[in-house]
């Protein structure tokens, strides 16, 4: 477990700034309860700095996880953001789909979310800009990016996509092997 470089915290930020903008302030600026970012075996974990302090007794090889697993950095070096983030995310969210009751199993199947299954979807929600899909009755389900602007949405057909899926909820079982 080691403190990210620059250039990781450069990706994760600008990747996190896609969903959650100048919200990432409040995941760094914890005043009563300092969080820092941690990589363990190119994964990279949000963590309570008490315990990251905790963890370097810790033999590496004995290490599995800690904290919240944010994401990974891929072979490439690009940083690829993991469902188990969504907690995070969707407290911060800056622009938001809300998928009716007819759309939330096929995005949880792994599907995009199409204009028909679209509830609503925040104001001025800008083309390819990262959003929280949540039910409507507020459940984060996952999240992506969307595939056309607010303004566009309304007037495409039912069977067009809206936003792209990048990780959803149904992950947890569909991926439990690889996870983690």
């Amino acid at each position: 477990m080691r403190p990210l470089t620059d250039v990781e915290t450069e990706r994760l930020f600008e990747k996190l700034a896609n969903y959650i903008g100048r919200n990432i302030t409040h995941l760094i600026d914890r005043p009563t309860d300092p969080h820092c970012f941690r990589v363990q075996k190119d994964r990279v974990y949000y963590v309570r700095e008490s315990i990251a302090r905790l963890a370097t007794s810790v033999a590496k090889a004995n290490l599995l996880s800690l904290g919240t697993c944010l994401g990974k950095f891929t072979k490439t070096g690009k940083f690829k953001l993991h469902v188990t983030a969504l907690d995070h995310i969707a407290s911060h969210a800056k622009y938001k789909v809300w998928v009716k009751p007819n759309g939330e199993m096929p995005f949880l199947y792994g599907n995009n979310v199409l204009k028909a299954h679209v509830g609503r979807i925040s104001e001025d929600t800008p083309e390819h800009q990262g959003v929280v899909i949540y039910s409507m009755n507020d459940t984060p389900l996952g999240f992506g990016v969307t595939a056309r602007s607010t303004h566009e949405v309304r007037r495409l057909d039912p069977t067009s996509t809206t936003a792209f899926r990048q990780s959803d909820v149904g992950e947890y079982l569909r991926d439990e092997d690889t996870l983690f």
